[in-house]
């Protein structure tokens, strides 16, 4: 498999406090990664990474087989990375504007029957007039990601994206997750608290603790046969952090 990151010796901090540490990570095309552990081990930070919101402080990234630095990705590289962020920021217009809104910035503001298309598959067409800011946390969510999908990325970038969710939302989302990856051919890389929810959706699964990667592997394999006795003790549920 090719992979479309790679990350080498990557080491980042706020504040003076290293937030990320890896050695080593390789992503690839067309898969689902999923990336689970505690709250504080530096998994959003590295999704924010994979976005290009911010350089690593060391190391190096490489993107579709061009190392990062200050005149790569370009603007069409950048723009093939998109990131659904936790706390989703809608615009105060209505839903059909901020799933359009993108495109509308890429000089595609025709794209109307993508949009119905994408509004359809979340369940959002009869709230595509709806004020975005009144709608529920699910249907928040949903208008974020079909934002985000509408845009046809090449890697989608997933910060709990069904935290604090119902069923019927949560089925929903992963549906069209799996959808995107299987029939649009897009990477997903996402982080979750839920490794349930990581068992279903992902081809392979990393455990994050304290900034460091303690294991990637694939799915079955991180859930029957993890090679790391603190993954084991992860996914028997023990607290090991």
């Amino acid at each position: 498999m090719t992979p479309i990151y790679s990350l080498n010796g990557i080491d980042h901090a706020y504040g003076g406090r290293t937030v990320v540490d890896i050695n080593r990570l390789e992503i690839f095309h067309q898969e689902i990664l999923a990336i689970v552990g505690p709250s504080g081990a530096g998994k959003s930070t590295l999704l924010r990474l994979l976005a290009f919101l911010e350089p690593p402080r060391r190391g190096n990234i490489v993107y579709i087989g061009r190392q990062c630095d200050d005149n790569w990705p370009d603007l069409t590289a950048r723009r093939s990375v998109t990131m659904v962020f936790q706390k989703p920021f809608l615009l105060r217009r209505s839903v059909i504007e901020n799933v359009g809104f993108g495109l509308e910035l890429r000089g595609q503001a025709d794209r109307r029957d993508r949009i119905q298309r994408i509004l359809e598959q979340l369940g959002l067409a009869d709230l595509s007039r709806e004020p975005a800011h009144t709608l529920s946390g699910g249907e928040m969510e949903r208008v974020a990601l079909a934002r985000a999908l509408v845009l046809r990325p090449d890697v989608l970038l997933l910060d709990e994206p069904t935290a604090n969710l119902d069923p019927f939302n949560i089925k929903l989302i992963e549906n069209i997750i799996t959808r995107a990856n299987e029939k649009h051919s897009v990477t997903v890389v996402m982080v979750t608290h839920n490794i349930f929810q990581a068992r279903r959706l992902a081809h392979r699964v990393g455990l994050m603790l304290a900034g460091k990667l303690i294991e990637v592997s694939e799915t079955e394999a991180f859930f029957e046969r993890p090679s790391k006795e603190v993954s084991a003790a992860f996914v028997r549920g023990e607290i090991v952090y």
